[in-house]
C-alpha cells in the first residue's frame, strides 16, 4: 500500500561515525525514527478521525463500517481500525472511494460521531457547562477495547466503562494511567491443560492513540525524581468520545534499561517495581495534567495504586500558595476521592520504611516533614512504628470521600478498616458505596440493541438509567425476544467452535480432534457460561464436586446442558492454574469435550461473545470475597439470566423472578463444608429449576416461563446496574461536593484551608482535656413507644469552645452482645456554657420501637469546613 511519512523532527546530519578507541570497529549506527501512516484517498480521510476515537467501539454502525471494508482483516487485527487502515490493500481503498453505498455509510458514521460530540449532555443540563475538565480519574489499567490490551480483568474493564459513560453523560473528566509495552499476557494451554503465558510487545504506533507532541513536533515528556536520577515518560492520548485518557510510557531512550521496564508489564515485578509504577502514575500523572494545562479540583483514585498523587497535590499547593505541608494536606485532601475494590487485606500494596525512605527522603526534606510523619500517613491510628506503609490506609487518610463498590462490599470494607476508627460504630465508619455498573452500549449485542430501539424507543441509549424506559420491555413480543437471543447463542457456538479448532491445531492434536471441535456444543442446548479471573476464591470447579451428577446433567439426551469456561490465572497463581487443568482433564476423561469446553486467552472479544450468547451465567465466589463483579450485569443486558452466590452486586441485585441464588447469604468458617453445601444446592437448582424451565415449551416451541424471567431481568437489573447510573451517583455524591469543598478551601490563597489546618492543630493539641463529666437520664421508669427519654450531659472542653465540638446522642437497639446495632446519632443542645470546664448539653432519645435499647454520648470535633468529622480520628 502507499504511505506518507510523519513523526518527530530529527536533527541533521546523521552520519555513521568511527569508534576512536577501536578504529577498526564502527559504532552502532544511530537509528533515525519516523512513522508511516496510511495513505487514504481524499474521499476516505474521515476514516482516520473515526478510527482514532474509541467511540467507534460502542457504535454498532461504525463497527459495521470497518467490517465492511475487509472482514477478514478486521478479525486478523483484533478489531483495530488503525492497524487495518495501515494494512488494507491500496486497490481496496481506491475501490471503496468510488463505492457510493460505502461512502454514504461512512458519512453517516462521521455525522453520528460529530453529533455525539456536540450535543448537550446530562451534566450540562444538571450543572451547566463548566469549560475545562475538573475531574481526573486515575487507574492502573483501562479495558476499552480488545485492540488496546492495557488491562488484566474486571478493574480495568470497569475503568474503561467509567470513561465511556463519562463521555456519554458529558461529565468533565480526564483520565490517567500507564501504557504497558507488553500489557497483560496471552494465554494458551499445553497438552496437559496447564496454562502457559506469552508476552508479545504492543505496537503503540498501530493502535488508536496518539503521541502528545510539543510545538516543534518532539514528544512531550514528564519527569519524576527517583533516588539518584530522574525518570522520564512520554505521553500517549486515547480519545474516548469526549474524554481524553493520558497514558505514560517510560520505555524511551532517555531512561536507563531498568527504568524503561517500569512500564513493561501490568502488575509485573517485585515490590521495588511496584513503587516505581505507583510513583509514575501518581506523581507523574498529576504533573502530566499540569503540563497539558489541566488543573483538576477532584482526583479520583480507582484503588490505592495512584495514591501518591496526594503528595504531589500537596507539593503543588505548597509551591503555588506558599503554605506548609499540613496546611496543603488539609486543603488538597478535600478534592480527593478514593474507591477501594479490595475485600481482603492481602490485596493491598505495602512498602517497608526502608523503601519509603529511599524514594521519599528528598520529598520529605523539601516538604519540611520527617519520614516518621510520612509513615504515619500510611499507618492506622494504633499502628506500630515498624509497620509498613499501607497504600489503602494512606488513600483513606488522604481523601475526603471514600467508597466501596457494592452494598455488601461497603459493609466488608468498613469492617476491614474498622481498626483505623476503633471508637466508631461499624455502620458509621466513613466508607460509603457506589455499586459498580457496566457500559451497556459496549456490551449489548447489535441484535438486542435493535430490538430495544424498536420497542423502547430510538432514544433508549440516552436513558439507560431510567427505570420507566425498561418497563417497555413487556411490550417486546415473546417470540421476537427469544429468537433474537437464539441467534446470539448460535453465533456464540460458531465462535466457540472456531476457537477450539485453533486451540487444537496449536497443540498439534490429530485431525480427529479438530473434526470433533467443529461439532462441539449444540446450537439449541441450554448453555451455561463461567468466565472470569481464575482466582481460587471464585471456585471455578465447584461444579465438579459431584462429577457423576454433573455428567448426567450434561449428557441428558432429551434436555442437554453445555458449559463454556474461559479465564486466566495470574502467572504466579499455581492454585488458579490447577483449577484450569482440573477442568480440562475432567472434560477429557469423561469424554465431554463436546459439552464442556475451555476457550483460551479470555479477553474483551471472548467476553462479548459469551455475555451476548449464553443462557445462564454461573458465578460461585466464596462470600464475601467478591467486591462487586460486573459480568453478570452484561448478561442481564443481553437477556441472559444469573445463577450466583449472593456476593458482590448479586447480593443487592437478586430477585426471585429474575434469576437464581445459591444460598441465602450464609458465610462459613469451614470452606470444605461450604463447598459441599453450595455445590449440592447448585446441582439442585440446575436439575429442578433451570433445566425444566428452559425446556418447558408451549405449542409454538417457546419457553414462556423462561422468557418471563428474561423480561423481569431486563426490567429490574438494567436500569440499576449500568455505568450511567454509577457516574450520576459519583457526580452527585462525590465529584461536585468535592469540587465545592476543594474550591472553598483554596479561595484567597488557601485562606480557609490554612484556617482549617490551624483549627485542627489546636483541637488535636487540646483534645486530651475533653471529657464527659456526667450523664443523667431516668432509665428506671417504664418507657412506651412514642415517648422520648430526656438526657442531660456535662462536658469539659478545656481550652476549646462549644463551637469547636458536636455533642451527640448515639442510640439504637441492643444486640445479644449488648452493643448498639444500626444506631443513629442526634445532636445535643448546649444550654449552659458559663464554665468552659462544665458545659451542659440536653437532648432526647426517641423511643420509636419496643425492645431493649441503649444510648451512648460522644463528643466529636466540629467545623464548618470539616467535611468528615471522623477523619480527624478524635472521639470522646
Amino acid at each position: 500500500m502507499g504511505a506518507m511519512l510523519s513523526g518527530p523532527r530529527v536533527p541533521a546530519p546523521y552520519l555513521l561515525t568511527r569508534n576512536t578507541q577501536h578504529p577498526t570497529r564502527t559504532t552502532m549506527p544511530t537509528i533515525i525514527p519516523f512513522q508511516i501512516t496510511p495513505r487514504l484517498p481524499e474521499r476516505l480521510k474521515n476514516l482516520i478521525e473515526i478510527a482514532y476515537n474509541i467511540h467507534w467501539s460502542w457504535d454498532h454502525e461504525t463497527i459495521a463500517l470497518f467490517r465492511r471494508m475487509d472482514l477478514g482483516l478486521w478479525e486478523e487485527t483484533r478489531h483495530n481500525p488503525v492497524l487495518m487502515l495501515g494494512r488494507i490493500r491500496q486497490e481496496r481503498l481506491d475501490a471503496l472511494a468510488k463505492d457510493d453505498s460505502f461512502l454514504a455509510h461512512m458519512d453517516r458514521a462521521t455525522e453520528s460521531m460529530k453529533s455525539y460530540l456536540s450535543v448537550g449532555s446530562w451534566f450540562d443540563k444538571r450543572y451547566g457547562k463548566t469549560g475545562a475538565p475538573f475531574i481526573a480519574y486515575f487507574s492502573m489499567e483501562f479495558g476499552l477495547t480488545e485492540c488496546l490490551p492495557n488491562y488484566s480483568g474486571g478493574l480495568g474493564v470497569l475503568s474503561g466503562d467509567h470513561l465511556k459513560s463519562a463521555s456519554d453523560l458529558g461529565v468533565p473528566l480526564v483520565a490517567v494511567g500507564l501504557l504497558y509495552q507488553q500489557g497483560y499476557f496471552h494465554q494458551y494451554l499445553n497438552l496437559d491443560g496447564w496454562q502457559q503465558e506469552l508476552y508479545p510487545d504492543n505496537d503503540f504506533y498501530n493502535m488508536p492513540m496518539t503521541l502528545e507532541r510539543a510545538a516543534d513536533g518532539a514528544p512531550r515528556q514528564v519527569h519524576v525524581d527517583f533516588p539518584g536520577r530522574t525518570v522520564h515518560a512520554q505521553i500517549w492520548r486515547v480519545q474516548i468520545g469526549r474524554v481524553p485518557l493520558y497514558l505514560l510510557d517510560a520505555n524511551i531512550p532517555e531512561n536507563a534499561p531498568a527504568d524503561r521496564n517500569i512500564t513493561l508489564q501490568l502488575y509485573g515485578g517485585d515490590v521495588e517495581m511496584r513503587i516505581k509504577q505507583e510513583l509514575l502514575i501518581g506523581v507523574g500523572g498529576l504533573r502530566t495534567l499540569k503540563m497539558l494545562g489541566i488543573s483538576p479540583a477532584v482526583c479520583h483514585m480507582n484503588e490505592g495504586h495512584s495514591a501518591f498523587l496526594a503528595l504531589e497535590r500537596v507539593r503543588q499547593d505548597m509551591d503555588e500558595h506558599g503554605v506548609s505541608f499540613w496546611e496543603a494536606f488539609v486543603a488538597a485532601r478535600a478534592g480527593n476521592v478514593f474507591t477501594t475494590h479490595t475485600p481482603v487485606p492481602a490485596g493491598i500494596d505495602m512498602f517497608g520504611r526502608d523503601i519509603i525512605e529511599r524514594y521519599f527522603a528528598e520529598y520529605a526534606r523539601k516538604a519540611g516533614i520527617s519520614i516518621d510523619d510520612l509513615m504515619r500517613l500510611g499507618h492506622a491510628v494504633n499502628a506500630q512504628k515498624t509497620d509498613p506503609f499501607n497504600m489503602a490506609i494512606f488513600a483513606l487518610h488522604a481523601s475526603t470521600h471514600r467508597n466501596a463498590v457494592s452494598r455488601l462490599h461497603g459493609r466488608v470494607a468498613r469492617s476491614m478498616w474498622s481498626y483505623d476508627w476503633p471508637q466508631v460504630p461499624l455502620e458509621e465508619i466513613p466508607i460509603g458505596y457506589v455499586t459498580n455498573g457496566v457500559h451497556i452500549h459496549s456490551w449489548v449485542s447489535r441484535d438486542m440493541s435493535d430490538l430495544f430501539e424498536r420497542y423502547l424507543g430510538a432514544g433508549w441509549r440516552q436513558e439507560v438509567a431510567n427505570p420507566e424506559l425498561w418497563r417497555h420491555v413487556e411490550e417486546i413480543p415473546d417470540g421476537e425476544l427469544w429468537h433474537t437471543h437464539e441467534r446470539r447463542r448460535e453465533r456464540l457456538i460458531a465462535f466457540a467452535r472456531n476457537a477450539l479448532v485453533r486451540q487444537y491445531r496449536r497443540r498439534g492434536l490429530p485431525d480427529s480432534y479438530v473434526a470433533l471441535a467443529r461439532e462441539a456444543l449444540l446450537p439449541d442446548a441450554l448453555t451455561l457460561g463461567f468466565a472470569r479471573r481464575f482466582a481460587t476464591y471464585k471456585r471455578a470447579t465447584l461444579l465438579l464436586q459431584d462429577r457423576d451428577r454433573l455428567r448426567r446433567i450434561l449428557t441428558d439426551e432429551k434436555r442437554p446442558v453445555q458449559i463454556i469456561f474461559a479465564g486466566k490465572a495470574h502467572p504466579h497463581d499455581t492454585g488458579g492454574k490447577q483449577l484450569i487443568r482440573e477442568l480440562t482433564h475432567f472434560a477429557r476423561e469423561a469424554k465431554l469435550e463436546h459439552r464442556l469446553i475451555f476457550i483460551e486467552d479470555y479477553d474483551m472479544n471472548v467476553a462479548r461473545y459469551l455475555v451476548q450468547g449464553v443462557d445462564v451465567w454461573v458465578n460461585t465466589p466464596r462470600r464475601p470475597l467478591e467486591a462487586s463483579g460486573t459480568s453478570g450485569m452484561k448478561i442481564a443486558a443481553n437477556g441472559g439470566l444469573n445463577l450466583s452466590v449472593l456476593d458482590g452486586w448479586w447480593d443487592e441485585g437478586h430477585r426471585r423472578e429474575a434469576g437464581w441464588s445459591i444460598g441465602y447469604g450464609e458465610e462459613y468458617k469451614d470452606p470444605d463444608l461450604q463447598d459441599r453445601i453450595e455445590s449440592e444446592e447448585l446441582y439442585n437448582i440446575l436439575e429442578r429449576e433451570v433445566v425444566p424451565l428452559f425446556y418447558n415449551r408451549t405449542s409454538d416451541d417457546l419457553p414462556r416461563g423462561w422468557i418471563a424471567m428474561m423480561k423481569a431481568s431486563l426490567e429490574l437489573l438494567c436500569p440499576a446496574f449500568n455505568t450511567d447510573r454509577m457516574l450520576q451517583e459519583y457526580t452527585d455524591r462525590y465529584y461536585v461536593p468535592a469540587l465545592q469543598h476543594h474550591n472553598a478551601l483554596h479561595d484567597n490563597d488557601v485562606a480557609r484551608g490554612k484556617a482549617l489546618a490551624a483549627w485542627q492543630n489546636r483541637v488535636q493539641a487540646e483534645w486530651h482535656n475533653v471529657a464527659i463529666l456526667s450523664v443523667e437520664a431516668d432509665t428506671s421508669r417504664k418507657l412506651h413507644v412514642g415517648q422520648n427519654l430526656p438526657v442531660t450531659v456535662r462536658v469539659a472542653l478545656g481550652a476549646l469552645t462549644a463551637g469547636d465540638v458536636s455533642v451527640q446522642l448515639y442510640s439504637g437497639e441492643l444486640n445479644t452482645d449488648r452493643q448498639i446495632s444500626d444506631g443513629a446519632a442526634v445532636p445535643m443542645r448546649c444550654v449552659e456554657q458559663s464554665d468552659p470546664n462544665s458545659l451542659v448539653y440536653t437532648g432526647e432519645v426517641a423511643c420509636s420501637t419496643s425492645g431493649l435499647h441503649g444510648f451512648a454520648v460522644r463528643v466529636l470535633p466540629r467545623h464548618d469546613d470539616l467535611f468528615d468529622p471522623l477523619s480527624m480520628h478524635l472521639i470522646c
